[in-house]
């Protein structure tokens, strides 16, 4: 959470103020598989909240980040792969389903036969991502928005747009909501 923290207050907190306190649970083994792997999702699953944009279902996502959104690699990327294309198989191909993976991963690769030939022929994808916007376009379908030289997300209809605008309606609702509990206590004073 301390990474995802970050993230949020370096892309977002220099224009305005953050009322924000956001938890998130992914149980995580510390086995054969990296325990970080869930954080490109957990991010991804933050933004999405906060912009109240849908991310894609279909789409598995797999990526350890820094607090600068840059998407590092993860261990176990083939069994990470293999396991979500055999579920996909069991359920039906449709050529809308894959993985989201870190573009460092890709020289690891080494997948079956059968997901090979899924993805060659389109009926299974494999996205490689270097950063959490590239993420937020694939998973959300919308551009990911950049800062204008005041810091201010463009366009404000991309994801970047509606998360800063989800952060200043949490600012105004604790505004308001300062405002009126400052508003009861002078109340009860002058009552007294």
């Amino acid at each position: 959470m301390l990474i995802l923290s970050s993230f949020v207050a370096s892309r977002f907190g220099m224009t305005l103020p953050l009322s924000l306190k956001a938890s998130l649970v992914f149980e995580q083994s510390y086995g054969g598989i990296e325990g970080d792997s869930a954080s490109l999702a957990e991010l991804a699953a933050l933004l999405s909240a906060l912009a109240g944009v849908p991310v894609r279902q279909s789409i598995a996502v797999t990526g350890s980040i820094n607090q600068f959104g840059i998407v590092q690699p993860v261990g176990g990327i083939n069994e990470k792969i293999e396991g979500f294309f055999d579920l996909c198989a069991a359920r039906g191909l449709t050529g809308e389903q894959g993985v989201l993976i870190p573009h460092a991963n890709v020289c690891h690769l080494m997948l079956r036969e059968d997901v090979v030939v899924a993805v060659r022929d389109g009926r299974f994808r494999i996205w490689a991502v270097t950063d959490v916007d590239e993420a937020l376009e694939r998973l959300t379908g919308l551009p990911a928005g950049t800062p204008d030289a005041n810091g201010r997300m463009e366009p404000e209809d991309s994801v970047n747009g509606r998360v800063a605008g989800g952060l200043k309606k949490l600012a105004q609702l604790r505004r308001e909501f300062n405002a009126s509990l400052a508003g009861r206590r002078s109340d009860k004073r002058n009552i007294s």
